[in-house]
Formats: structure tokens, sequence, C-alpha cells
């Protein structure tokens, strides 16, 4: 062999060695979406939180993430074959906001890390042990906060003080609706409030069986459960309550942006953000059960004005100064 084919043979084994090494393929994460909506809840705040909150720590559909979406179309039945098909889809981690699906997919695995984003009582409904140890394949981010029931007791006092009797209106058959009612009737005896449990299926024909109910019991307002299901009918409840003259309050400012009186609980979107938190973290390795579960630490008040104005109600000062948003 010449010396130059020689040294040309050494460069190129060189080349070789020192060339940098061929990317490696991007891994790509599988997100499951377990739902009891009617529709891909895309506007919700708290998927609107969470889908940023993921897109701020890097995962971008089609690159690095992949979403596979069920919605149960309002169909609580059709919870667990929808559960079943996420579990063979090889999803990496499930996230939910709805208490019906998560027990689903409890039901089906008790491996499979799953993220609320966010539910109501989750103690209570045996998803997890406490939220400081889970101790199980769930944790997330929760709604419960024990001082709220009388918090929006006390507001719809404010702003009502003549009320003696009150409706509270839950969803039938709903697993955190005993929690619900169990505080909301403590602060109502500390506040002096007659209460009247009205239930309601979540139909059209059944909401409006339940506020004639409360008009022939003669309540003087209403406090309105917040769950998936009630608040597909929201612009039906605040119809209802301004129509029959009844002071109304919410979990969620999407009730008073809808025409209900008064609005006062966590923000959604602000848990949505956090929820994907621990959706990045399980990704990364970390086991659901070492997650402690966060409760809510900003809260929203929103206050309809052309509603008080329709009821006739005068809003405290001190009512206009905290609200977040005034609605005219």
């Amino acid at each position: 062999m010449s010396i130059t084919r020689a040294v040309l043979s050494v460069v190129l084994v060189l080349g070789l060695l020192c060339a940098p090494a061929a990317p490696e393929a991007q891994s790509v994460s599988r997100i499951g979406f377990l739902e009891l909506t009617a529709a891909p809840p895309s506007v919700t705040p708290w998927r609107q939180g969470l889908l940023q909150g993921l897109a701020d720590l890097g995962y971008v559909e089609g690159q690095n993430v992949v979403f596979v979406n069920r919605w149960a179309e309002g169909r609580e039945d059709r919870l667990p074959d929808l559960a079943a098909e996420l579990l063979r889809s090889k999803a990496d981690v499930v996230t939910s906001a709805s208490t019906e699906a998560i027990i689903a997919l409890r039901g089906l695995s008790k491996t499979i890390p799953i993220v609320m984003a966010p539910i109501s009582d989750p103690i209570g409904n045996g998803l997890v042990v406490s939220f400081p140890r889970p101790g199980g394949n769930v944790t997330g981010v929760t709604l419960y906060s024990n001082e709220l029931a009388g918090k929006r007791l006390e507001l719809l006092r404010q702003v009502a003080p003549k009320i003696t009797r009150l409706a509270v209106l839950t969803q039938r058959d709903h697993p955190p609706s005993a929690t619900f009612v169990k505080e909301t009737e403590a602060a109502a005896r500390a506040l002096g409030f007659r209460l009247h449990v009205v239930q309601t299926r979540a139909t059209p024909e059944d909401i409006a069986k339940a506020f004639a109910s409360m008009i022939k019991e003669r309540d003087g307002g209403v406090i309105v459960q917040q769950t998936q299901s009630l608040n597909a009918h929201l612009p039906q409840l605040a119809e209802l309550a301004t129509r029959n003259r009844l002071p109304s309050v919410h979990a969620s400012r999407l009730f008073a942006q809808n025409g209900g009186l008064l609005a006062y609980g966590p923000s959604l979107s602000t848990l949505g953000y956090r929820a994907a938190a621990y959706v990045d973290k399980i990704l990364k390795g970390v086991k659901p059960a070492d997650l402690p579960v966060e409760q809510p630490t900003k809260f929203e008040f929103v206050i309809n004005m052309k509603t008080a104005q329709t009821l006739g109600l005068a809003i405290p000062p001190a009512q206009l100064l905290m609200a977040d948003q005034l609605i005219e």
C-alpha cells in the first residue's frame, strides 16, 4: 500500500471515530384524558391551564407527547369501556377532572398513574388515603377546601341578608355530593340558615323540576354544587335562579359569567396548571404515592352586577372591592 493511501485510510478511520453520534430518537410520552363530558372540554379553564402547564414544561403535541382522549358523552355507563381503551392504548399517565372517571380507571388498574385535575373529595371517595400521603396510584390537585361552604354562605348572606331558608342543589348519585351537603349543613347551622336539599340528575327536565320544588318550599336562595354534569347546564341553572328570584352562589366563575349572581371558589385554570407538574414528575419516574395532593391556594370571587340589579340587590362596597371580576 502506498504511503498516500495509508494516510487516507488513517484519516477516514479517525474521522469515523471522532464523528458525532447519531441523535437518539426523542421519546414520546402518551398522556390519556378520560372525561364524563359530552365533548372535548378544550375551552374549560382547568384543561386550558393543564395544557399551558405542559407546554411551559416543554411538551409539544406531535413531537414529544401524544394526547389520547376519551369522552363519555355525559354517559357514566360508558366510562369502564373507555377506561379499558385507555389502558390498552398504553398511556403512560391518565388525567381527569371527573370523580366517576377516576373511579372507573381505579376499578381496572391499581398501577397506572392517575392525576386528578382537579376533583372535589378524593379522600371521601377512597381515591387517596390522605393529602400528604396518597398511598396508591392517584394524586394531583383537589378542589377540596373545608372553609369554602361557609364562605359562600357568608357572601350570599351579605348580599341578601333577609334569606333564612336556602336550597342546596346537588347531583344525584354523584360520589362527592354527600360531603358537599355535610359541609354546607355545618356552615348553615353556624350562620342560622335552614336548608332544603334538592337532588337532580343533571338533565334539563330534572333541573326544572328541582327549581319547581324550591319555589314550592319557598326557598329564599340557592347554592349550586359544582360537578362536570351540572356545569354542562350552567346557563339553565343561572336563568332559572334569576327568573324565580333566587339569589344564587356557585363555586366556578363560569356560573356568574353565565348569569348566576355570585361565584366563589378555587381558580380552575391555576389548578389545571399545577396538575401539569404532577404529570411531568410522573413521566420522569416519580411514583404517585410519593407526590402529596395539592389543595387550592388561589380563589376567585365574581359578581354578576346585571343579575344583582335584576334581583333588586345592592352589593356591599366591601364585596365590590374584594371581587376579582364584576360582570356588568
